[in-house]
């Protein structure tokens, strides 16, 4: 069932890391990640860090929602966004980093998933309204998901050796931006926010598929940056259950440390 709340939201990302845990899952990856962001959310909340708190516990919900059910039809073998079926289905791909999969999960997730619940929870009032709030939820997605990133350096020792590649302007795994994200995110909900009935499904249909575009380079790295990935792959940790532990142990350790403050 969808969740009606942030707490019911937090509560199905918990029974998705351990059972991806106990199952060596990588669908977990994503979902350890989310639980952050979703506690962050709720605590930004609860110190109305939001210009509307209620609106925007709307807003987490049916932004999770689209997550937890597109999970729930792959799981089915049912049908869900190209965007997302890419992501899900490469956690069957041992070949790829934790990194990969978790820009592969972030991918969908902002650039398709977060413009189309911007506008379900604006419900036909002026888009506008919500671009504060929605500034502030990618400031935490954003500030949230790099620290997840680096804390994974525990897991993949060599990830830093990206860096030798930064200048390879034609790969999506180097520039891929949540910054750039955030803002095609936007842009995409206010031309969402015109279109009614055939045309709004249309218009998410063609974001999808160029946002699927998007998914299937960041999964497929080619020339030198193929040969890095390799490498970097070589001395990470191979075993799923493990690393959703650390990612989700990390989670919960930041978000104890943060409501202490």
């Amino acid at each position: 069932m969808p969740a009606s709340s942030i707490d019911e939201v937090l509560s199905q990302l918990t029974d998705i890391i351990s059972e991806s845990q106990k199952t060596n899952n990588r669908a977990g990856y994503f979902a350890s990640l989310y639980y952050k962001v979703t506690a962050g959310v709720k605590e930004g909340i609860a110190k109305s860090v939001f210009v509307d708190g209620p609106r925007m516990e709307r807003f987490d919900v049916i932004f999770a929602n689209r997550y937890l059910v597109a999970l729930d039809s792959w799981k089915n073998k049912q049908s869900l966004s190209g965007s997302w079926k890419i992501a899900l289905d490469a956690t069957g791909k041992s070949s790829l980093l934790v990194l990969q999969h978790l820009l592969l999960g972030i991918n969908a997730h902002i650039n398709l998933d977060l413009g189309i619940a911007a506008v379900e929870t604006m419900q036909g009032l002026p888009i506008e309204n919500i671009q504060k709030d929605f500034d502030a939820i990618n400031a935490i997605i954003s500030s949230l998901t790099y620290e997840v990133i680096h804390e994974i350096s525990r897991v993949s020792p060599l990830l830093s050796l990206m860096g030798l590649n930064a200048n390879q302007k034609d790969s999506i795994l180097i520039q891929f931006s949540i910054g750039n994200a955030r803002d095609g995110a936007w842009a995409f909900a206010e031309d969402l926010s015109k279109k009614i009935g055939e045309d709004r499904l249309t218009c998410i249909a063609t974001r999808d598929g160029d946002i699927s575009k998007l998914a299937a380079a960041l999964a497929n790295t080619n020339g030198f940056i193929r040969f890095t990935v390799w490498i970097i792959h070589l001395f990470e940790w191979k075993k799923p259950g493990r690393i959703i532990q650390v990612l989700d142990s990390f989670s919960r350790t930041f978000i104890k440390a943060s409501s202490v403050k």
